[in-house]
């Protein structure tokens, strides 16, 4: 307890790769949420000791065929109901298991945890300039209340400059 600030957490965890199970790397951190300010996100810093696989390739190849297809991208309900989602949709639930983490962050509080469900619509735009972007409509599992939220978010990405989440609105109830 930081007296008249929040509530401070030391953390020491173990991530795993999400693209390789074998490869996990130790981190250290602190998260601080702060005392009666439910808009204001927890201040997080943290200490990777490794580093995990690169990404490189694999984003190159998402990058180039979403850039080169004829018509916009649009998908639904990833995963689907048996919790699969096609290969060809993999890269496309990664970025935005990504960029929900985004959403998390901006809104958890000591007593939430938040979590992506679902992608329920996604859809791409084309843009004149280099990034890809992807409007999608997302459901958050609040594991304690067992909510579902919805919530819509715009995603700019491309390899080079990672993840921007340029706009995200809470919906109303699911």
């Amino acid at each position: 307890d930081i007296k008249d600030v929040g509530h401070k957490y030391y953390l020491e965890l173990t991530l795993e790769d999400v693209l390789d199970k074998d490869s996990t790397v130790n981190c250290t951190a602190e998260v601080l949420y702060y005392l009666g300010n439910k808009n204001m996100a927890p201040d997080v810093q943290f200490t990777l000791e490794g580093e995990l696989k690169s990404t490189e390739e694999a984003d190159h190849v998402f990058y180039t065929r979403i850039r080169n297809l004829e018509k916009e991208l649009v998908a639904e309900n990833i995963p689907d109901s048996h919790g699969h989602v096609p290969p060809e949709l993999e890269p496309l639930h990664l970025l935005a298991w990504v960029a929900s983490g985004y959403l998390v962050w901006q809104n958890s509080t000591e007593n939430t945890q938040l979590q992506l469900a679902q992608i329920k619509h996604v859809k791409q735009v084309r843009r004149s300039d280099e990034y890809l972007q992807f409007d999608y409509v997302v459901l958050l599992h609040e594991m304690v209340s067992q909510e579902i939220i919805p919530w819509e978010m715009t995603v700019l990405w491309h390899p080079r400059d990672g993840v921007q989440v340029t706009r995200a609105s809470r919906q109303p109830g699911h």
